[in-house]
């Protein structure tokens, strides 16, 4: 079984804080999420934002020293699953975009990601992004006190599925705190009653990440950009969430 570290009522009020801040990030970067705009540009707002608050990126430099991830934000466009590296692509009308923030801020992390639609997209795009926003919200209804991991992937696989999608096997939700990743690690499948008993104090990430096609997944050369192994859309929601006595409580609203 999985060692997990319970959470202070202190620390889970300083992650509020760090996950409050992340939420900010999403509404000050909402407005520039429109056709022409570089991913450099988005990256540099959501920096700047952040360094303001008196936080720091909480994946700028992340990773091995032999190749850190080097930005801010991480923005998946279209086909890209996770771990998007911003630079000067521009958003294009009918794309969409996953953007995963993460910050550092008094000693611990917030992580949070949405998948915005950028004007109009299609009809078969849209309910991807849709069903992964509702994916989330069935996750999220499994997190309580005696409740198991397993649940959890149940709800979003079952759904997923039953919507004709794939589910992204090879990234998880993680559990967080003083560090970004820490135990346990929240699958976005799996069956009923198996896996770690929930517990108050327990604080983690679920973020589902679903596939028009099929769930495989490629990793491209520069070792962060995740796609599709079929090259069609992926959309991603994540919140950082606490185990309270009586449910849970979404920590990056």
């Amino acid at each position: 079984m999985s060692r997990v570290a319970l959470k202070s009522a202190r620390e889970i009020e300083l992650m509020r804080r760090a996950g409050a801040l992340v939420a900010e990030t999403f509404r000050i970067l909402e407005p520039y999420v429109k056709p022409g705009v570089t991913l450099g540009e988005l990256d540099r707002i959501a920096e700047e934002h952040i360094r303001k608050a008196g936080a720091v990126p909480a994946y700028l430099g992340y990773g091995p020293k032999s190749n850190p991830f080097p930005a801010t934000i991480c923005a998946s466009i279209n086909e890209v699953i996770c771990h998007g590296i911003p630079g000067a692509q521009e958003l294009k009308e009918g794309d969409i975009i996953g953007v995963d923030i993460g910050v550092l801020m008094n000693g611990v992390y917030g992580d949070a990601c949405t998948t915005y639609m950028v004007g109009e997209v299609g009809t078969e795009v849209q309910r991807l992004v849709e069903t992964t926003r509702q994916c989330l919200d069935a996750g999220l209804a499994e997190c309580k006190p005696g409740g198991r991991t397993g649940n959890i992937g149940h709800a979003i696989q079952s759904l997923a599925e039953s919507r004709g999608f794939g589910v992204v096997r090879e990234y998880t939700g993680h559990g967080i705190g003083k560090r970004l990743h820490e135990e346990p690690t929240i699958y976005h499948w799996g069956a009923r009653h198996t896996g770690l008993k929930l517990q108050p104090g327990m604080v983690f990430t679920v973020e589902p990440m679903i596939n028009l096609g099929t769930p495989e997944t490629r990793l491209l050369p520069d070792g962060w950009t995740v796609i599709t192994a079929d090259r069609k859309p992926s959309a991603q929601f994540e919140h950082t969430i606490a185990i309270t006595p009586k449910g849970h409580e979404i920590l990056t609203l």
